[in-house]
């Protein structure tokens, strides 16, 4: 089997022979290397332990580090000379021996290469070259699997899963990153243990989930997460979307809709040179949260029409709830449930267009958002009616093209008060507090309606607002 390598792992197995240990190429970057897929980080396991080949790496690399060493890794990044940076992490031969209440091994090391490829999570990921001389090794048949696009555990599965259990989740982002098929009896498997995903992190499954979602498929790994139960503990919103309107008929399926308006979000990410450029994290995890409201607000109407009012703002709230507890960063459970929120605020144009005072506050409402929020719009839209789908399009590039226009005039983010708060207090003689909040809030809103008016016809606003209220 001819291979072109990496000619910085062909340095390394150089120098490791020469100081008497073993280097292999492992992983990822070996199934990459079949797949014909680029990979600029490279991982490799030894039969040298983390002291001996410490000085062999420093004295290679351009940068180095060790955050790895209690699991026996160290690391090292090498600049090739156009400026490409190859990152590698070198991990002595281990043998890992799992507490069964923990997803964390104690480490202990092992003696040979296919005692430390039976450890590994998948048959594609635990094949190997032997360097310098670049010997294919494949104990477990992981080519044959990777020609088939099979995801099986070298070992019994039950043992592989019960040993790291988010090799499930692993399992279902492959479906997703490769295209691959999880084979019977791994499925089964998986299926059978789901409930041991419990034992690991948030952040670990919110990192396995991230990956799934930036993939080139996630439909599938969706479709995969719930096939196999896990979506029932990691991401329960997702299968409760599968809505049964009896025993006997399905109400429109939304876990079906929520897979479409994904496909559609993903086609309408743009290059790095655009305002949502693909792939968007928070675009993608908008499309399949947008509608997680629904069971909750589902109520059967006369007539036997079904309805779900509010299911925006219930499922904002589901939303923020559910990222939360995966420890997403707070700016992206702000951002995905402020888009879950805002996804039906466009539906009123097409009945009747608006103001230009609501397209600025639509637009400012939307915020850094606006471009991602009409994504999702679009998405959502998947009306097998082509005339309502025209006339959708229409309404939604009608609204694009006066907030364009709009923009043409003044910045609309940036639109603030005609009067500020200190001479909101100057002008009611009120003192710092909700009040002045309030009287803020609604010069602002005047403002939106209005567009710019002269100073004197704002403070006369304020005035008869102010007498309004009663503070005059």
């Amino acid at each position: 089997m001819a291979f072109t390598v990496w000619p910085e792992a062909l340095q390394l197995g150089e120098l490791f022979r020469q100081a008497g240990f073993e280097l292999a190429l492992v992983g990822g970057p070996v199934r990459d290397l079949l797949l014909h897929r680029p990979s600029h980080d490279l991982d490799f396991c030894t039969s040298a332990r983390p002291e001996e080949f410490e000085p062999i790496l420093k004295a290679w690399g351009d940068g180095f580090w060790d955050m790895g060493r209690k699991f026996g890794t160290l690391g090292a990044i090498k600049r090739r000379p156009d400026g490409t940076e190859v990152s590698v992490e070198i991990t002595t031969y281990r043998s890992d021996t799992y507490d069964p209440n923990s997803r964390k091994p104690e480490v202990n090391y092992g003696d040979s290469l296919e005692g430390d490829l039976s450890r590994r999570d998948f048959t594609v990921n635990a094949m190997a070259l032997r360097l310098p001389e670049c010997e294919f090794v494949d104990p477990f048949h992981g080519a044959n699997d990777l020609q088939a696009q099979l995801l099986r555990t070298p070992v019994d599965p039950r043992q592989s899963f019960d040993d790291d259990p988010l090799r499930m989740m692993r399992a279902v982002r492959f479906v997703a990153q490769l295209g691959f098929t999880i084979a019977a009896d791994t499925a089964q498997a998986i299926t059978e243990m789901t409930e041991r995903i419990r034992i690991v992190s948030a952040e670990r499954v919110r990192d396995e989930l991230t990956k799934l979602l930036l993939s080139t498929n996630p439909h599938a790994g969706i479709e995969a997460l719930v096939e196999s139960g896990l979506a029932d503990i990691v991401l329960p919103e997702i299968p409760a979307l599968q809505l049964e309107l009896d025993e006997h008929h399905r109400h429109k399926d939304v876990f079906a809709h929520t897979l479409m308006v994904l496909d559609r979000a993903i086609a309408l990410e743009t290059d790095e040179e655009g305002p949502v450029p693909a792939p968007d994290l928070v675009l993608r995890l908008a499309a399949i949260m947008h509608d997680v409201g629904k069971p909750k607000t589902r109520k059967f109407e006369p007539g036997g029409k079904v309805s779900f009012h509010q299911h925006d703002l219930v499922g904002a709230n589901i939303t923020r709830k559910r990222l939360k507890a995966l420890r997403f960063d707070h700016h992206i459970v702000d951002d995905v449930a402020k888009l879950v929120e805002l996804h039906l605020r466009f539906h009123g144009y097409i009945d009747e267009p608006w103001s230009d005072a609501a397209v600025r506050r639509y637009v400012r409402d939307a915020g850094h958002l606006y471009h991602r929020l009409n994504r999702l719009t679009r998405a959502d839209a998947t009306t097998q009616n082509k005339h309502k789908e025209a006339m959708f399009a229409h309404a939604m590039d009608e609204m694009e093209a006066r907030v364009e226009a709009l923009q043409q005039q003044e910045d609309i983010d940036a639109i603030r008060p005609d009067i500020d708060g200190s001479e909101i207090m100057q002008i009611l003689g009120l003192t710092p507090g909700p009040l002045v909040g309030k009287a803020r809030k609604h010069m602002l809103d005047y403002r939106l309606d209005h567009g710019p008016v002269d100073h004197d016809v704002a403070v006369a606003e304020l005035l008869r607002w102010a007498q309004e209220e009663g503070l005059s």
